[in-house]
């Protein structure tokens, strides 16, 4: 089978290599790790280490709905950031990366401006934290990692929920799992300044094995829903074509979707998202909108049902239903939302060409990044060597395939 080893890519955003060629993240290898590059903080609490792991997510469907208050299908997933660290008193918050050894921080109690640098998550987090009144510690750690980033799996949000556990005086820290992940996302909206919505800190905090989460994300609710893992394999392509959520069109499309909403209540409805609005709603007022404004809004109207069809599709074992659902929402992204790209369309049709494959779309925000691919389980092979063989001859990259399984959400792995 020609799939392609957990690996690390660089970038600006967060992460470190393996620590191992195989890819584990184990506590031995990150405890050696940082008692080279943090001696003397190492000798001074040789038995305070702890390790924190922090799992990626994959949103099988609901794309553009969580901002919205509509409702998404995420999974916690293997891929995932683990930090080493021992716990100072000096207030200061000392990281390094394993792939570049670079060391970045900062001060609790003077936390400063972001930097557009990967620390710039954990300084986020830091600053929602003080705001809640959580006690924090300094420490000196090491950050390491097995999720591509930049491709929309969610290395920002792993990244977060695994500083909050790190920073926090408390273990766990003093939050409910869902204050947890407003924590994350208050960072990455206030802070790094992307206005993401709750699904990806919320997925990284309440991740199950074997299952996926129903989030409505206007009530905060959510039902686990269990997977057919028998049946269907999940399978993450990544295009290896990055996208950087902070400079790309994503605060846009929000920006968008909060247009269509403020003209249609110029046209006399009392709506206060586009959760509120359906396709009806739409069609009456279908010259009051501007195109971009009215393409965003049928993507998310028709988006939020897909969601809900897919559960019950999953519910009832229709495996063709979620794989007719998974290329509804894909085409929509591409035509309505204008989010795809040409390599997430090369890897689709390559999917959906390839015997075995229960379904495929983008997943993430777009712009580049991956795809959730299901596949029965004795067809990932095949559609690994299809991936390796096609992929490159239609686009000139190289793709990543990643077979994962669902996992539980963050948490403490190893410590006093």
């Amino acid at each position: 089978m020609r799939t392609v080893d957990r690996w690390w890519a660089r970038d600006r955003v967060a992460g470190v290599a393996p620590m191992r060629a195989d890819g584990e993240l184990t506590a031995d290898p990150l405890r050696a790790s940082l008692a080279r590059l943090e001696p003397e903080a190492f000798r001074s609490e040789p038995g305070g280490v702890s390790v924190v792991r922090s799992p990626g997510r994959v949103n099988l469907i609901g794309e553009h709905t969580d901002y919205n208050d509509g409702f998404v299908l995420p999974a916690a997933i293997d891929l995932e950031i683990r930090i080493c660290f021992v716990p100072t008193d000096d207030r200061r918050v000392e990281l390094t990366r394993l792939d570049t050894d670079e060391r970045l921080g900062f001060d609790l109690d003077a936390i400063g401006p972001p930097r557009e640098e990967w620390i710039d998550y954990v300084a986020g987090v830091a600053q929602a934290l003080a705001e809640r009144g959580v006690p924090m510690r300094g420490l000196r750690g090491v950050i390491a990692s097995d999720l591509p980033i930049s491709s929309g799996l969610s290395s920002s949000a792993a990244l977060e929920l695994g500083a909050a556990w790190a920073l926090s005086a408390e273990r766990p820290p003093p939050l409910e799992r869902l204050d947890l992940a407003l924590v994350g996302q208050r960072a990455e909206n206030q802070y790094v300044g992307v206005r993401s919505g709750l699904m990806d800190q919320f997925a990284v905090a309440f991740g199950e094995p074997g299952a996926a989460l129903l989030l409505d994300c206007r009530s905060r609710e959510h039902e686990v829903v269990p997977l057919p893992l028998d049946r269907a394999r999940l399978v993450v392509c990544d295009s290896q074509a990055p996208r950087d959520l902070a400079s790309s069109a994503y605060n846009e499309r929000r920006e968008q979707c909060e247009r269509a909403v403020a003209q249609l209540r110029e046209a006399g409805e009392t709506v206060t998202n586009l959760r509120d609005v359906d396709g009806a709603m739409l069609e009456r007022h279908a010259r009051r909108l501007d195109p971009d404004a009215r393409s965003r809004a049928e993507h998310v109207v028709a988006e939020n049902e897909r969601v809900l069809a897919t559960v019950a599709a999953l519910r009832q074992g229709d495996l063709a239903t979620v794989g007719r659902l998974f290329a509804e929402s894909h085409v929509s992204l591409r035509d309505l939302y204008e989010v795809s790209s040409a390599e997430l369309d090369a890897l689709v049709e390559i999917a959906q060409a390839t015997p075995g494959v229960v379904g495929a779309r983008m997943t993430g925000a777009g712009f580049g990044g991956c795809t959730v691919n299901l596949v029965a389980p004795d067809g990932v092979e095949r559609f690994a060597d299809a991936i390796v063989r096609e992929y490159p001859r239609r686009t000139g990259r190289e793709a990543r395939v990643y077979p994962v399984t669902p996992v539980k959400g963050v948490a403490l792995v190893a410590g006093p």
